[in-house]
């Protein structure tokens, strides 16, 4: 590494654009979400509303991979500034679709026309702010990774913190704004602009470094080979599932794509991957899910004793949110102590003890103690995740420290999410089969079968003493339900303490620093398995 400190200005530029993405996210979250913003001004019901949410998510997680393979090429800078474009593109649709469904002497056919031109211009808006997300985690990861290369996994927690700050602020101003932003919800819209302007200012000048793969003279085909074919097949067979579920492709069309790319893939860079690139692959699978994945759930089992009390749902985000922060801010000490894998295990066991507790809790200063816990447990997952990859697989560059994240977001709207769907659908026929023989039990199907589910039309024909028990049993089994979902925690904590074993016998974990001799700094770990 250079002796030339690394710029701070660069490194809170970076830390402000991810402010951006996650300003964007709680303001869309909260106009979706209330019923007198988005779905009152077009006509949304909760599907549409949902599918416009999605909209802005899953482009991120595809644009993060696509940008990882080329951002090399094109730099730094080019790739900062198309996130801006996209943030004022998104900014300039949801202006354009307010002015749409406002314009005067609107009802009847009319409104309902105008409503759903609104809905395609914000559509299109969400698709171009998820892209503009996913770009800018495409650019801050590998810059943050290149400027402290040898304290990759602090830094990246430092960084990452600017996540869970931004929805501090987003949703601390939220919550001030009140009725100005429920009369008119374009100031949200303006909202956004303040970092995004502050960021684009602040890089727009700045001297991007060298990525440390092409300083170490790490050519593309090796940067694609520790990724590698099993790794582009995890994540091309995601990506182009997810288009395939958003445009409607039949099965044999996305799976040709994906076998198409992989192939294309392999055969350039005549490697399966890093063994170890791989497994990281995988276990990101149920870490994306219980970080993400789960929040729908505990989020929902924290809102209702904060509604009891008069307060806002969104204090209990803002408080989750800003131990994350704190957390995350101070990790470096934590690394040093535990080092990352240490670090990662210990968040699993925490993860499933908190998860645990939620799981049969009642009362809202024990459920904040529970979710406390748990959110100790999930602070440090997704940078320490990315630390260990930027770490141990430095020859992939961008490519490999940016795919993982894009193969996680992916993981959870595809495999996660209807997953802990099920078991939370599961839980509750359990819970409401004890105290009724009435039928009230449904059937659906998913990606992976069959499955049963509480039918909320037969719940709503039963006699009001009735569906008193069986709703609030339903409740009940659906919070009980989060001690299954610790499964995805468990598999994680084996792996962790099955990547400890593995480095001790290799002489324990280090880092590997391009340029320097790989196994006196590896302890001889694989690298990719050629084809």
């Amino acid at each position: 590494m250079s002796d030339k400190k690394p710029s701070m200005a660069l490194f809170w530029g970076c830390f402000i654009a991810l402010v951006t993405t996650s300003f964007a996210f709680i303001t869309r979250t909260f106009m979706v979400n209330d019923p007198t913003l988005w779905p009152s001004d077009f006509g949304l019901d909760a599907v549409k509303g949902q599918e416009l949410f999605g909209a802005g998510i899953w482009p991120f997680a595809i644009s993060i991979i696509l940008f990882s393979l080329v951002i090399d090429k094109i730099g730094y800078r080019a790739a900062m500034v198309f996130s801006f474009v996209c943030y004022a593109l998104y900014a300039g649709f949801a202006l354009a679709a307010y002015g749409t469904v406002k314009a005067a002497g609107l009802e009847g056919d009319a409104l309902l026309a105008a409503q759903a031109s609104a809905y395609n211009k914000l559509y299109l808006g969400s698709v171009i702010l998820g892209l503009g997300n996913g770009t800018v985690e495409a650019f801050i990861n590998p810059v943050v990774a290149t400027m402290f290369n040898r304290e990759k996994t602090k830094w990246l927690n430092i960084l990452h913190a600017g996540w869970p700050g931004g929805l501090v602020l987003g949703g601390l101003l939220t919550i001030l704004l009140g009725d100005k932003a429920a009369q008119d919800w374009r100031i949200l819209i303006y909202i956004i602009a303040i970092p995004a302007i502050v960021y684009l200012l602040m890089l727009i000048t700045a001297k991007f470094p060298v990525n440390e793969r092409e300083a170490a003279g790490v050519s593309y085909r090796e940067m694609l080979a520790e990724f590698g074919a099993v790794g582009a097949a995890i994540a091309f067979g995601l990506m182009f599932r997810q288009l395939g579920m958003v445009f409607g492709w039949p099965g044999w069309l996305w799976v040709a794509l994906a076998a198409v790319s992989v192939v294309a893939y392999g055969v350039y860079c005549k490697s399966l991957g890093r063994p170890l690139m791989i497994f990281m692959c995988l276990i990101m699978i149920p870490l994306a899910t219980t970080e993400i994945g789960t929040d729908g759930a505990i989020t929902g089992i924290m809102e209702e004793p904060m509604k009891a009390v008069g307060q806002n749902p969104l204090w209990v985000l803002i408080y989750t949110s800003a131990i994350m922060m704190v957390l995350r801010f101070f990790a470096g000490p934590i690394v040093h102590a535990l080092q990352p894998l240490g670090l990662l295990a210990v968040s699993a066991i925490l993860a499933i003890a908190g998860l645990f507790w939620l799981s049969t809790v009642q009362g809202l200063v024990v459920i904040f103690a529970a979710a406390t816990l748990y959110g100790f447990g999930k602070t440090f997952f997704w940078p320490t995740t990315l630390g260990v990859v930027a770490e141990q697989t430095p020859k992939g560059g961008a490519l490999t420290l940016n795919a993982i994240s894009g193969i996680g977001m992916l993981a959870v709207g595809i495999l996660g999410a209807p997953v802990i769907g099920k078991m939370v659908e599961s839980g509750a026929v359990a819970s409401v089969t004890k105290v009724t023989e009435a039928d009230v039990v449904g059937k659906d199907t998913y990606f992976l079968g069959d499955y049963e589910k509480i039918d909320a039309k037969k719940v709503a024909a039963l006699p009001d003493e009735e569906r008193a028990v069986v709703e609030e049993a339903a409740l009940k089994g659906k919070q009980i339900s989060l001690r299954s979902i610790s499964v995805f925690p468990v598999f994680m904590l084996l792996a962790y303490i099955g990547l400890i074993v593995y480095f001790r016998s290799k002489g324990g974990y280090k880092p590997i620093h391009l340029g320097q001799d790989d196994e006196k700094f590896t302890g001889g770990l694989e690298g990719p398995a050629e084809l």
